[in-house]
């Protein structure tokens, strides 16, 4: 069953009683923000995070989460990440034995040949949402419903928003996170959001970034010295690195081993800023499929760490996050 993103977006129990639910597409900020929405609706439950690869090298894992109950969670809330094609045998294989367990798949652009589409889009029993990219339209709606309390908010205010981030969903998301913090008790200014939202402070960030996934030691280790991090942008910055590994994992699905990597990379929606092109080239030639999904998973599980532990220190576990980049991209 078809359902549309932005009534989800308002209302997230307009699942109802979709056990198995669907979501793809080229918007991750908006695919981050229905997890977040349901990982918040299941605090309650037993949430396990999975990922399509290590399922399909060991089907059990799934079949043994939903046959099992837990000694303690009758509910179980299951997230499968990168999914695919491949694990649909699998999700047909155990969808009449799902009863009290809710099954969430993400995946990236799926054609309308996929055959996961298709299933989920004719079965009456699944649910199934496709996340487009953002267009100005509905940033815009996005940006004036989060900052509706705020006062001082015009049409001016949010254009430099706009201006600054982009129609990127989850730069969008950090700078209101930003916003809303700094100006609680205070009247919105558009000089002090200029001071408060300069995305040049992060231009030091992605040269530690860049050199970090092109492998290069020496001025990763002297970069890391040499670059602040602020507390509050510790998710920004993995959303910066989240962001990078998932275009090079999208170039690494569509080269084969003559392909033009530069003719790629000019042909992507949305298309890659100009600036960025040299290194993405670069990188690409670093990582492979392998080490790619190995980041991934790192990254997603650094984020659930930084946001259920408000103790550690957020900034050592990104540095941490770097050197292993570094050292994996580094590696033959």
């Amino acid at each position: 069953m078809i359902f549309k993103s932005y009534i989800i977006e308002q209302k997230i129990e307009t699942i109802g009683n979709h056990n198995i639910f669907l979501f793809y597409g080229e918007n991750e900020g908006l695919k981050k923000e229905f997890k977040e929405k349901l990982i918040t609706q299941h605090k309650e439950e037993e949430i396990l995070n999975l990922f399509q690869d290590d399922i399909i090298k060991n089907k059990d894992i799934l079949i043994n989460e939903v046959i099992n109950k837990s000694l303690f969670n009758e509910k179980k809330i299951i997230f499968i990440n990168q999914a695919s094609d491949k694990v649909l045998d699998i999700i047909e294989e155990i969808a009449d034995n799902i009863k009290e367990e809710r099954i969430f798949l993400f995946s990236d652009v799926l054609d309308k040949k996929s055959k996961l589409r298709n299933y989920f889009e004719k079965s009456k029993s699944c649910g199934i949402v496709a996340c487009y990219q953002d267009n100005e339209m509905t940033i815009r709606k996005l940006i004036f419903k989060k900052l509706s309390a705020c006062q001082g908010l015009t049409n001016e205010v949010v254009n430099f928003i706009i201006q600054n981030t982009g129609l990127d969903r989850n730069k969008i998301n950090n700078e209101i996170d930003k916003i809303m913090s700094f100006f609680k008790d205070k009247k919105i200014d558009l000089k002090t959001i200029d001071l408060l939202l300069n995305i040049r402070s992060s231009d030091d960030f992605n040269v530690l970034k860049d050199e970090a996934l092109n492998g290069n030691k020496i001025n990763t280790n002297r970069l890391l010295a040499d670059t602040v991090f602020e507390d509050e942008n510790n998710v920004y910055y993995l959303n910066l690195i989240n962001q990078r590994i998932k275009k090079l994992s999208e170039i690494d699905n569509i080269k084969k081993d003559n392909s033009d990597i530069e003719s790629i990379i000019s042909n992507l929606k949305p298309p890659v800023f100009w600036k960025d092109k040299p290194q993405i080239i670069m990188q690409s030639k670093k990582w492979d499929k392998a080490k790619l999904q190995e980041a991934l998973k790192k990254t997603y599980n650094l984020e659930i760490e930084i946001k259920s532990n408000s103790l550690i220190r957020k900034d050592l576990l990104i540095k941490n996050l770097i050197i292993e980049l570094c050292s994996t991209a580094s590696s033959a």
